[in-house]
Order: C-alpha cells, then sequence, then structure tokens
C-alpha cells in the first residue's frame, strides 16, 4: 500500500438533501459513516421507486440544518427557528414550502444513492473550480470525506476504482473498497446557504470528465475516521 494523502475534512448527512454536519472524527460502520442519511423526507402517495423529497425538488432543503450529537432531534429552518425533527410543526413547514405531502422517515442503516460513503480530493475540487472561473464551496460535493491528497491531478480519484483505501497506520485500520465514479447531479449547482443555482458547475464537471467527480465506496473493514488521519491505496499491483 502506497500513502497517497491525509483527511481533509469528514461530514455526515443526518437527513437526506439537508445541511451536513462537519466532524473531527466519525466511526465508520458497515453501513457507512454512524448516523449518515438515517432520515428522510418521503412524499406521501408517490409511487415511483425513489418517492424521497430532495434539494432537487425543493432547494431550500439544503438550508435546513439537523441538530444533534449524532442523530438528530432538532431541525433549524432557514429562518432561525429550531424545531423538533419528529414535530408536525416541522413536516408542515416543508409540506407547505415544496408542494409535496410528506412523511418523517428513519433507516436503520441509512438510504444512499449509491456506495454507503462518497470521497473526493482536493484537487478535483480545486480543478471545477479553476475552469469554472468560480471559488467551488466544497459543501457542494456533498462528499462524507474530502482528501488532501499527494496527485494534484484533476480527477485522479477515477482510476481508484477497483482499489481499496485504508484511513490511518494500524494493521486493522479502516478500510473501504472504491466501487463506482460518483456521477454527478444538480445538486452541485446548489449555494448550500442559499439552495440558489450556478449551473456553471456541473456544466464544467460534464466537460472536464463526463459529469463524474469524486467516488463511491463500500465498506470492508469499519473503524475510526479522524481529520489528519493519513490514507493509503492499495491496488492489484501492490
Amino acid at each position: 500500500m502506497k500513502i497517497i494523502g491525509r483527511i481533509h475534512e469528514i461530514t455526515r448527512y443526518p437527513i437526506k438533501s439537508m445541511a451536513g454536519t462537519p466532524v473531527e472524527s466519525a466511526h465508520l460502520g458497515l453501513h457507512g459513516l454512524d448516523g449518515d442519511r438515517r432520515f428522510a423526507f418521503r412524499r406521501v402517495g408517490d409511487p415511483s421507486g425513489f418517492p424521497f423529497l430532495t434539494a432537487g425538488r425543493f432547494p431550500e432543503l439544503l438550508t435546513y440544518r439537523p441538530i444533534g450529537e449524532l442523530l438528530p432531534t432538532h431541525v433549524r429552518t432557514p429562518s432561525g427557528s429550531e424545531l423538533e425533527l419528529r414535530s408536525e410543526e416541522l413536516r408542515g413547514e416543508i409540506a407547505r414550502k415544496s408542494g409535496h405531502e410528506v412523511e418523517l422517515m428513519m433507516f436503520k442503516h441509512g438510504i444512499f444513492d449509491d456506495g454507503e460513503l462518497s470521497l473526493i480530493s482536493l484537487a478535483t475540487i480545486d480543478a471545477i473550480g479553476a475552469e469554472a472561473g468560480i471559488e467551488i464551496d466544497r459543501r457542494r460535493m456533498r462528499a462524507n470525506v474530502v482528501l488532501d491528497t499527494e496527485d494534484q491531478a484533476a480527477f485522479h480519484e477515477d482510476a481508484w476504482v477497483g482499489a481499496t483505501i485504508a484511513f490511518g497506520d494500524d494493521a486493522d485500520a479502516p478500510a473501504v473498497s472504491i466501487t463506482s465514479r460518483d456521477e454527478r447531479c444538480a445538486m452541485m449547482n446548489m449555494d448550500p446557504d442559499t439552495g440558489r443555482q450556478d449551473p456553471r458547475v456541473m456544466k464544467t464537471v460534464v466537460r472536464m470528465n463526463g459529469n463524474y467527480a469524486g467516488v463511491y465506496a463500500t465498506v470492508v473493514r469499519a473503524g475510526e475516521l479522524r481529520v489528519g488521519q493519513r490514507v493509503h491505496l492499495r491496488t492489484d499491483a501492490g
């Protein structure tokens, strides 16, 4: 295995499409970061295979902020109110503003678009911003783990697919298998603080790398992740 960099940021997203919660450390279980994507609002009566309310349908959802150490108990709304997560007041506000009747759901193992953990490098984020002509807020990427890598090439994470990444130097360090590139959606365009869209972001990723930025992973060994932890990469070649 070779050292490829360090963990720069760790973020969990307790409620699907709401704001993330940055943390200095987090336990990586077999179903992703503890507390990640454990709640979602479901659109009542939606017969599709994916009935969850997301920022794609209601951009302002990004500006709701879960409050709680691991699992949230309250949510801070855009107006600054702190409402109980399971309250009728919060559910009613989201339903009224989004135009969808919704209900809160909790998931034992989380609700993910693809792999249980998403990763991206600072190099890739910076390259997207440079090409788009704007400073990219890292929160737009909605990654669980942002890496400060020695390789500064844009989208070099693509080459990790099929490899194993370990976090830390111990023999039993937590590890993930990189399963696929992260195909992006319009959420990249949305300002995390306002929900306003800037289409330059997604257009740039499409132009530069076919709409892929970062990677998804599944967990092969549980353990503790910490900001600053060294990151090791193992490929079939060693």
